[in-house]
């Protein structure tokens, strides 16, 4: 079997409950559906919940924009996953993440700015080594308080789960993105 197949297209016909679900997130401000989304919908009211925390997080959680970008993709980084890399790369540079900032992070590296490197460091540490040092974790509630602590960890906990989906379906990146190397 090929490996770049993508193992869960948007199905030909779907069910009321998968309509129901492609309204509501169509509705939102997503817009439209795709990415992650379309394997989801094999399980649409899992997909309704997950991409609601999704909204959360990307519309109207506490950690500013360039941040939950930083996450998404030292997230999407860490599980080699085109998709998430492809479409989040432009918004982080549109969010004002540095771009030496997303090459550092493409290359597995720490980022420079002290605030960036700091978010970073914190996710960085928890995927590497499933816990995180009272250092990594002071400096970082130092940047961004208890609450952006949660919430960056929730944040890469989100896109954890996305990742790995798209790994699983072998979700192919959109057209024309950044290729992750």
């Amino acid at each position: 079997m090929a490996t770049d197949m993508n193992r869960m297209p948007f199905p030909a016909e779907l069910t009321d409950a998968q309509r129901q679900a492609v309204d509501r997130i169509t509705a939102g401000p997503r817009g439209g559906i795709s990415g992650p989304f379309v394997p989801l919908l094999r399980s649409p009211e899992l997909m309704t919940r997950l991409q609601l925390v999704g909204e959360t997080i990307r519309f109207g959680g506490v950690l500013d924009e360039d941040l939950v970008e930083v996450v998404v993709l030292t997230v999407a980084r860490h599980w080699d996953q085109p998709y998430e890399w492809a479409f989040h790369h432009p918004i982080a540079l549109a969010k004002g993440v540095p771009p030496e900032d997303v090459e550092a992070i493409a290359r597995r590296e720490r980022p420079s700015g002290d605030r960036i490197a700091a978010l970073w460091d914190l996710i960085d540490e928890l995927q590497r080594t499933k816990e995180v040092a009272d250092p990594t974790y002071m400096t970082a509630v130092s940047f961004f308080g208890e609450e952006g602590v949660v919430a960056a960890v929730a944040t890469a906990g989100y896109y954890t789960t996305l990742a790995m989906v798209m790994n699983t379906a072998r979700t192919p990146p959109p057209e024309g993105g950044a290729a992750l190397q």
